[in-house]
């Protein structure tokens, strides 16, 4: 994802203390400090809302607070007010399948002339709001507690900014379009924008009943509920731009209720193919059920099938990376998401070398916006490609997703797009012949660093210094080994068998140049990467468990991987930090120089699996189950600094961190998988566990309603002492389940 770096010790580039600088074009900026981090997040298809916990949008604290659309926040302020005060916060939360955002309030004590005449906690108020269709409807219910009526007034006040999501990042602009005047009449409100990209934006809010209007944003309500009754107030914001297919019929007759039901019809027919999962630890289904809700809430329709958009606030679109991990991380419960990944990627394949959006031939994208700065060409990331592993791992989820489901025919109808990225990985992959797979930026405005450690600082040498362009990771080698493979094994079920022969032999070729290239026998483990020199970056870093899950690795040179991954260097006791604390770059608080990732995690613990490293793929579950625990709504952000683990003490935080964030959300099913060994296979349709471990907190799974083909199973794992057992509770079709030893 776009580049977050954090500016490193000086000591560590070898600069003077005053010459600190964050040099990234989008670095996100975070100007003040974490005044409370629990905020709330709802979103549907394009559009997301970051709400305070009061379901306020208060000028101070977070300032990614709004509604979004389409890359641009809608409104920007948005408060609620009992006689001017406001309310008291009683609790506030968003119900486990992410559906509602409920608040519930009560009043301070309301002063008139020095006398209380409404004390405090008279009323009770819940607010409820949902998203759908790019509109976010809201219902207050505010209830009369005291024996006698009461007055009051609720206002309203509305402000939108229409601010690009690369400005609300910190990324700075030469000038913008135009605030048109506010328009306020009867039950609406109209807030608009002319951009300088040609379309007008509008924030259209209805209310309901008519509010009394005090200046051109601010309605007020005044009410009166008599004792023990209650009074119900709605409204809805909508965010359109014209000219578009958005109008304000999309959401004619829509209320609070109606779209809450949609939402959730909608929800449960995405959910219905999937299994359900349910464990003997209840805070552990917490983790499972909100990471379920998570991947769901950023699964989003596109014209090319469902795709999980990366996180909110700020990756909520399509990510080749992301997306991709994201769907293999889900692949073993939920196929479907894959082949929306797919589809999306395959259909905005790269067609020629386009050098400002560093495209070229076959090259699956990295990122896509719809802003006015995209549109203008202020940022390259309308349609941008410069990531080198979403191609490789393209063909990966093609083939994982071949053998999970044996769609022989979209694997036909997708081919011509895997040969592409085969293409592009010999051609442009490797310019200069070596055998090895590495980037160059050629996009002005481009990311400097391709891989998923895409920060400015995060390719570097032992000594500190940056590595310099063309710049081979070691797990991309990786990644490029495993796609060659998975390309071969589709070629083979095609019956292109001397295709298939080629690419066998060309991966076994790229194997043995990188043990003889990568490996650093005094770290006992892989270099970061070769820089341009093709000088090894003898450094410490996840990168190198990747190298695991690709299956790049020998057997003894894994093993010693995973020794030095899970030591204290490298552990922090929540996860394997990016960078080990030893290294002259680390820095337990940047964006990838010693911070803790879930999904890098998931990725590490399915590595060690591969090679039979189950303890250690088990701790690093529990590390990541144990951090979920003292995360709000047990909710994993994007990441969390790398701090040594100190007892009875929470991960700390990193200020900026997406939340929710989907491959994150998914890493709990990787995990998983990887302890269980589970394999799900069709065409012919078995279960496989291969040596299956349980955590010693989890002493039972039930998987109900995994589906295989046309065939379903009800499963329950058992943890004994030395073995889990499994037993099949109920078979549907033809299946076989089988326990490898």
């Amino acid at each position: 994802m776009p580049a977050q770096p954090t500016a490193r010790q000086a000591a560590s580039a070898g600069m003077p203390d005053e010459a600190i600088r964050v040099s990234e074009q989008y670095y996100i900026l975070a100007t003040s400090a974490r005044i409370d981090d629990r905020t709330r997040v709802l979103k549907h298809g394009d559009t997301f809302a970051v709400f305070d916990r009061f379901g306020d949008l208060d000028p101070f604290g977070a300032a990614a607070r709004g509604i979004y659309h389409r890359d641009t926040r809608f409104l920007s302020r948005f408060a609620l007010r009992l006689d001017g005060q406001r309310p008291l916060l009683l609790d506030s939360s968003i119900k486990e399948d992410n559906v509602l955002f409920t608040v519930d309030l009560t009043n301070p004590d309301v002063r008139r002339s020095n006398d209380v005449v409404i004390p405090r906690g008279a009323l009770h108020v819940r607010r409820s709001k949902v998203i759908w269709q790019a509109t976010c409807f809201e219902r207050l219910t505010a209830h009369n507690y005291t024996q006698a009526a009461v007055e009051v007034s609720i206002s309203l006040e509305f402000a939108a900014d229409f601010a690009d999501l690369f400005e609300v990042r910190g990324t700075p602009r030469a000038r913008r379009g135009q605030l048109l005047p506010r328009r306020s009449k009867g039950s609406r409100l109209l807030l608009e924008y002319e951009g300088l990209d040609g379309c007008t934006r509008r924030t259209r809010i209805e209310l309901d009943p008519e509010p009394e209007w005090s200046g051109e944003a601010k309605a007020v309500f005044r009410i009166r509920i008599e004792p023990h009754a209650e009074a119900t107030l709605r409204w809805s914001i909508a965010c359109e731009i014209q000219p578009a297919p958005e109008s304000a019929e999309r959401t004619q007759g829509l209320t609070f209720e109606t779209a809450t039901e949609q939402v959730t019809r909608s929800l449960g027919d995405a959910k219905a193919p999937e299994p359900h999962l349910h464990t003997s630890n209840t805070q552990f289904n917490h983790w499972l059920n909100r990471s379920i809700a998570d991947i769901h809430l950023l699964r989003t329709a596109t014209p090319h099938g469902p795709y999980p958009y990366a996180g909110v606030p700020w990756y909520s679109t399509v990510f080749g990376r992301d997306g991709i991990i994201t769907a293999l991380e889900c692949l073993w419960m939920n196929p479907a998401l894959a082949r929306g990944v797919l589809q999306c990627l395959a259909a905005t394949q790269a067609q020629a070398v386009q050098v400002a959006s560093d495209a070229e031939p076959g090259k699956i994208v990295h990122e896509m916006r719809w802003g006015e700065m995209a549109a203008l060409g202020e940022i390259p990331f309308g349609q941008y490609y410069g990531s080198v592993d979403a191609t490789p791992l393209f063909i990966v989820l093609a083939n994982a997703y071949y053998e999970r489901t044996g769609d022989w025919p979209f694997v036909r109808d997708i081919w011509p797009h895997i040969e592409r990225a085969l293409a592009w990985i010999d051609e442009y992959g490797d310019p200069d012949g070596d055998g090895f797979y590495e980037y160059a930026r050629r996009s002005h405005d481009g990311l400097l660093h391709q891989g998923w450690k895409d920060s400015q600082d995060a390719v570097f040498h032992t000594d500190g210094a940056q590595a310099e362009p063309p710049i081979a990771l070691c797990e991309v080698q990786g990644y490029v080994y495993a796609a060659k493979l998975a390309g071969a094994r589709l070629a083979d079920s095609l019956g292109l068998g001397e295709r298939a022969e080629t690419l066998v032999t060309e991966s076994e070729g790229l194997r043995k140049r990188f043990e003889a290239a990568f490996w650093c026998e005094e770290l006992s483990t892989y270099a970061l990467a070769l820089d341009g020199r093709k000088r090894p970056c003898r450094v410490v870093t996840s990168n190198a468990g990747h190298c695991l899950y690709s299956g790049i690795a020998s057997e003894e040179r894994a093993r010693r991987v995973m020794h030095t991954l899970m030591s204290e260097s490298c552990y922090s006791g929540w996860g394997v930090r990016t960078v080990a604390l030893h290294e002259r770059g680390y820095n337990p608080m940047s964006y990838h120089n010693g911070s803790v990732w879930p999904h890098d995690n998931a990725i590490i613990a399915a590595g060690f699996a591969r090679y039979g490293f189950k303890d250690a793929a088990v701790k690093i579950l529990t590390g990541l189950f144990d951090a979920a625990l003292y995360v709000d709504l047990h909710r994993l952000p994007e990441l969390f600094c790398g701090f040594a683990r100190r007892p009875g003490e929470a991960p700390t935080l990193y200020p900026v961190a997406c939340s929710p964030q989907a491959w994150a959300a998914g890493s709990v099913f990787l995990c998983l998988q990887a302890c269980l060994g589970l394999e799900v296979r069709y065409p012919n349709p078995t279960v496989t566990f291969s040596n299956p471990v349980l955590p010693s907190f989890l002493d039972r799974i039930e998987i109900l309603g995994l589906q295989v083909g046309d065939a379903s199973a009800d499963l329950t794992l058992t943890r004994h002492t030395d073995d889990v057992g499994i037993s099949v509770r109920q078979r549907s079709g033809h299946v076989s389940v089988v326990t490898l030893r």
